[in-house]
């Protein structure tokens, strides 16, 4: 029996798992995809933290992206599992209001990571000499640290007055956790002002470094279209193949739901994109950008001959 609000200020969330018919099967697919994404993303962590191999710039970066997934899909997943298995809906106003904070930042925070991560990419290939100089441990500090400032700031701005406005008695949010534009539909009041806000944050955040990832890997094919080995130029298309793979469905995602207008959403639609890049996304950058690496495979084997 599902249990909805107790109290006036609770939010009922309709959910991922709210078709009865398939709910069983996805409560099990999201299950395993969130396993798989911490257990992948720790893997990497620790493996990163203690191999010395791996102590370069691309695999610190590679760390902190792996730390933000754990924590991204972490404010997401386990709350639609324990209400599914509970039979409950309803998420507090604090809690919708905490993990609306933690989502923006952790996703500005990944937005602005993997611009910066493909910058990395370009300088190791385009200028492979100036690399430890562009790429110091002082200029990896910097990345780490403009990425979770742009995080925290697109959170403390956004946060605060999306979660002022006055709300509808229904209190139905029409997603499986507190997104903005799926909280701000309960709003009682003209956001339109808010939303153009919203959207000039959203180019800014988006755009800025989804332009720095084509403008990067642009320079490195044209790099590796000039190698004069066609092994080496294989294995760089093939890397540059899937890390743009999975960059095109985080970003894409994420543009069309903040920056396309209302008219072309739907709920339903909103809730695929939305599992893109708040699910499948988490599970997918540690498969994609490390774990087919021969240093990481590596350095799992010398871990796995060194475990008793």
């Amino acid at each position: 029996m599902e249990v909805y609000n107790t109290s006036s200020t609770d939010f009922t969330l309709m959910g991922l798992f709210n078709k009865k018919d398939i709910s069983g099967l996805l409560f099990a697919i999201v299950s395993i995809i969130f396993f798989t994404a911490l257990m992948a993303n720790g893997i990497m962590i620790f493996l990163i933290h203690t191999d010395s191999r791996l102590h370069t710039p691309m695999y610190f970066l590679l760390s902190h992206l792996s730390f933000i997934d754990m924590m991204y899909i972490s404010t997401i997943v386990p709350k639609m599992l324990v209400d599914y298995l509970l039979g409950q809906r309803t998420i507090s106003f604090m809690g919708c209001t905490a993990q609306h904070f933690l989502y923006l930042t952790l996703v500005g925070a990944e937005f602005f990571l993997l611009g910066l991560m493909a910058y990395d990419r370009y300088v190791a290939i385009c200028n492979p000499l100036r690399y430890p100089v562009l790429m110091s441990r002082q200029v990896c500090w910097m990345i780490i640290a403009g990425s979770w400032f742009g995080g925290f700031l697109d959170g403390f701005l956004l946060t605060p007055i999306t979660m002022t406005f006055p709300f509808c008695n229904s209190r139905e949010i029409n997603h499986f956790f507190c997104e903005a534009p799926a909280v701000l539909s309960l709003a009682c009041a003209d956001t339109a002002l808010y939303e153009t806000v919203m959207y000039v944050c959203c180019v800014l955040m988006l755009l800025i470094p989804f332009s720095v990832v084509i403008a990067s890997y642009a320079q490195i094919l044209t790099t590796v279209h000039h190698m004069s080995s066609v092994e080496g130029r294989k294995k760089a298309f093939a890397t540059c193949s899937s890390h743009m793979t999975v960059v095109t469905l985080f970003y894409g995602a994420a543009m069309y739901t903040y920056m396309l207008p209302h008219s072309y959403h739907s709920p339903a639609q909103d809730t695929v994109f939305s599992v893109f890049y708040t699910i499948l996304t988490p599970m997918l950058n540690p498969l994609i950008y490390s774990l087919r690496n021969k240093d990481v495979t590596g350095a799992l084997k010398r871990a796995m001959d060194l475990s008793p």
